[in-house]
């Protein structure tokens, strides 16, 4: 069992703000020049692709979940809410 669900939009943002502190501390130490200017078409790309990801993400849960409640083979529905108290 999964301690947490997978946010692939998560991985993907992180992984391109990782990837952009790799670069800047490239730069920082002198191995290589960047812009500073790089950050914005980098960053920005990364906010579509993780956008684009968490859409499909939630998509394909919503699609599993409106599966698995239209299933009426299951066990029926507990009695063990508030309404059950009494």
């Amino acid at each position: 069992m999964p301690v947490h669900e997978f946010r692939p939009g998560r991985l993907i943002l992180g992984t391109a703000a990782l990837a952009l502190a790799a670069l800047f501390a490239g730069d920082a130490a002198g191995t290589w020049p960047v812009a500073w200017y790089v950050v914005f078409p980098l960053l920005g790309g990364a906010f579509v692709l993780a956008a684009v990801a968490s859409w499909i993400a939630y998509r394909v849960r919503r699609r599993a979940a409106r599966r698995a409640s239209s299933d009426s083979t299951g066990a029926p529905a507990s009695s063990s809410g508030s309404q059950a108290m009494r």
